[in-house]
C-alpha cells in the first residue's frame, strides 16, 4: 500500500511539473498576431497581419488522422528534418484549414522568411503566404474532434448570419495547447469574411 502511494505521489507530482512547464511555454511562444475590431456576444471580428506559414496538405478529411499525420510531419521540419539540421521555434496555433482534404500550418517565426528558412526534407511541405485578413472567430476549451469542430462552425454561421455580417466558405481551426496540457485549453474556429464587409466595418 505505502509504494503505491508513493507512485501515485510521484505520478502527481510529474503531472504538476509538466502542467507548469507546458504554462510557461505557451508564454514564450510567438503567435499569429491579429487586432479585435470588434465583439459580438458570441464571437468576435479580428483583422490578422500578412504571415508565412509551413504547411502541408492531406488526404484526411476527419480531424484527429488529419491532426495526427500534418504534426508529425511539420514538427519534424521544425525539429530539425531539414537540409540544414536546423531547429525552428514551436509558434501558436496550429492551423488546420476545414475543407474536403485539410492543409495544415505552423506559423514561421518572423525572423525567417522564404529565402532564409532551411528548405524541407519532404517534397509535401509547402511555404505558404497568407496576406492580411478580417476574420471572424468563435472559442471554445477543452480538447477539439470532428463533432465539437463542426458544431462552432455551425454556431458562429449562425451568428453571423444573424448579425448581417457577410463571410466566404475559407473556415479554419486554430489549436493553442499541446495534447499534454490539461488546464486552460483553447481552440477556435474562424472565417475569413469578405473584402466589402471589412471595408465597411473600418469606417
Amino acid at each position: 500500500m505505502k509504494i503505491l502511494l508513493i507512485f501515485l505521489l510521484v505520478i502527481l507530482i510529474s503531472f504538476i511539473v509538466v502542467q507548469l512547464f507546458s504554462l510557461k511555454s505557451q508564454k514564450d511562444i510567438e503567435t499569429y498576431t491579429y487586432v479585435v475590431n470588434k465583439k459580438y456576444n458570441k464571437f468576435e471580428i479580428r483583422s490578422y497581419d500578412a504571415t508565412l506559414f509551413t504547411s502541408v496538405k492531406l488526404p484526411n478529411k476527419t480531424f484527429n488522422k488529419a491532426s495526427s499525420k500534418g504534426f508529425s510531419i511539420l514538427a519534424g521540419y521544425i525539429f530539425g528534418d531539414n537540409k540544414r539540421n536546423e531547429k525552428i521555434s514551436m509558434t501558436s496555433p496550429v492551423m488546420m484549414s476545414l475543407e474536403d482534404s485539410i492543409t495544415m500550418m505552423f506559423m514561421v517565426p518572423k525572423k525567417f522568411n522564404k529565402e532564409t528558412l532551411p528548405q524541407p526534407n519532404q517534397a509535401e511541405i509547402k511555404f505558404r503566404d497568407e496576406p492580411s485578413k478580417t476574420m471572424a472567430a468563435i472559442t471554445f476549451g477543452g480538447w477539439a474532434n470532428d463533432k465539437k469542430i463542426e458544431q462552432y462552425k455551425q454556431q458562429l454561421k449562425l451568428a453571423l448570419d444573424t448579425a448581417g455580417v457577410a463571410y466566404t466558405n475559407r473556415f479554419y481551426f486554430m489549436g493553442y495547447n499541446p495534447p499534454f496540457e490539461v488546464f486552460n485549453r483553447k481552440n477556435e474556429v474562424i472565417v475569413e469574411l469578405t473584402k466589402n464587409y471589412s471595408q465597411v466595418d473600418k469606417k
